[in-house]
């Protein structure tokens, strides 16, 4: 059925481009059915020359029916001309060097195929990013693309819920693993943990903020995920700290707050039990395999600083057996160390395999993001935009902080997720002059409003 459904996918992009060309507000609708794709990924996910079996980060060169619609979009806006072929910011630059960075590797790769699954991946990655600051730099449109990210909160939520009351100890959603599901939680979720604190429920929207928000921590907290359980506080907390410290009605948002901690505490209460369970009797066995797979991280960077094993040849070079870290590893742990997959932590997984000077570029282009964030909070202050930086501050430092225990910052899922959010920061970098007044405008409407409103209700009175 997933052939059927790729090859009309595939078949309806030319026709499709061209109706969404006669009307740009019909372009949202291709965002829609983004979202629905994302919840059936791999279901509706093709891999050419796969390798299923292989515990790499990409086993195939993957073609999704997300990826088929941001084409659709593309050559849509390009019917239109409204999009060039310019590099939207420094962002996206340093994206451009970490790529290049790691190609090199392919020189010291086992396998060359497998490389290009990987490089395959983030040349989608450069579509999904490239069309949506495209997108949005033609129509100005982020609460479309915030809007169709929380129908995917929820119907992960959906999913996992019913995960949840079936059995299922640790329910993943939409997502191929737990882990990925929660570590994506934690990057959308504040976003709108920040709309509902800024705005509340007195508009549609801000009741969708609040709902978005409320199935993200859920979703993040019944995965039982260690390393998402710890970083939940850090995201919403620097979150709320954001908002609050932005000094506009603190008290309306201690308000706003103050509920959510209470029915936060009954949550956690119901799911106490597992929560000690996970982290009092995890097996040691889980702990060493996570050293011992560091200690070959170490070892395969030493012996190949500049230029890595190859990238997506972690796998491959841990199953070869012919490594003096991957024989002293093995005797330690008494099985196969190939058999455990992945280093845990992205880091140290791009350091070995595509080398130092490409871990820094991945740094620089994670950094630069993270310090838009601060800078945006600041021009955006005391205006609607604001809880989009916030937001956006608090999931990147949860998921910059938990890539340091997990690798699936990798997964194809969790980095559509992430490079969506990042195309909003650059759209906001490259249009603050203009977005900052009209937002800060339309605050003093705002308040202008809900003063005749107050004074309307005192003279009635």
């Amino acid at each position: 059925m997933k052939y059927v459904i790729f090859a009309m996918s595939a078949f309806s992009v030319f026709p499709l481009a061209f109706l969404l060309s006669i009307n740009p507000r019909w372009m949202k609708f291709a965002f829609w059915g983004m979202v629905a794709s994302m919840c059936s990924y791999h279901r509706t996910a093709i891999n050419f020359f796969s390798n299923e079996t292989y515990r790499g980060s990409a086993r195939g060169m993957e073609v999704s029916t997300v990826y088929i619609l941001v084409l659709t979009v593309l050559l849509a806006l390009r019917l239109r001309r409204q999009t060039g072929p310019h590099l939207p910011d420094v962002g996206f630059r340093l994206f451009a060097l970490y790529f290049l960075l790691c190609l090199p590797s392919l020189f010291n790769a086992d396998s060359v195929l497998f490389s290009w699954f990987e490089v395959w991946k983030m040349l989608m990655l450069f579509l999904v990013y490239y069309t949506a600051y495209s997108y949005l730099d033609a129509t100005g449109d982020v609460k479309s693309i915030l809007t169709a990210l929380s129908a995917f909160l929820v119907v992960n939520f959906l999913l996992v819920a019913l995960g949840h009351f079936t059995g299922v100890y640790q329910p993943r959603g939409a997502f191929p693993h737990r882990n990925c599901m929660a570590m994506a939680m934690l990057l959308l979720g504040p976003v709108f943990f920040a709309a509902y604190l800024r705005s509340g429920i007195r508009s549609r929207f801000g009741l969708l903020c609040l709902l978005s928000f409320i199935c993200a921590a859920t979703s993040t907290m019944w995965s039982y995920s260690r390393g998402a359980i710890m970083m939940t506080p850090v995201a919403y907390g620097i979150v709320a700290l954001a908002c609050l410290a932005e000094k506009r009605r603190p008290l309306f948002r201690w308000l706003r707050i103050l509920p959510l901690v209470g029915i936060g505490v009954v949550g956690l209460a119901y799911m106490l039990p597992r929560l000690v369970d996970r982290f009092v009797n995890a097996p040691k066995r889980s702990g060493d395999t996570r050293v011992e797979l560091a200690l070959c991280a170490r070892e395969m960077i030493h012996a190949h600083p500049y230029f890595g094993v190859g990238i997506n040849n972690w796998s491959l070079n841990m199953d070869a057996g012919a490594h003096p870290y991957v024989e002293r590893a093995e005797e330690r742990l008494g099985t196969p160390l190939g058999d455990f997959g992945i280093v845990e932590t992205v880091y140290l997984l791009v350091a070995a395999e595509c080398g130092v000077p490409a871990l820094l570029a991945m740094l620089a282009w994670f950094g630069w993001y993270w310090v838009s964030c601060v800078r945006l909070m600041r021009i955006f202050r005391m205006t609607p935009l604001f809880y989009i930086p916030a937001g956006l501050l608090g999931g990147l430092t949860a998921n910059f902080l938990q890539s340091t225990l997990e690798w699936v910052l990798r997964q194809q899922l969790n980095l559509i997720c992430l490079m969506l959010m990042f195309a909003v920061i650059s759209y906001l970098n490259a249009n603050w002059t203009r977005l900052a007044p009209k937002a800060a405008e339309e605050a003093r409407e705002h308040e202008r409003q809900r003063a005749l409103a107050r004074k309307r209700r005192s003279a009635a009175r």
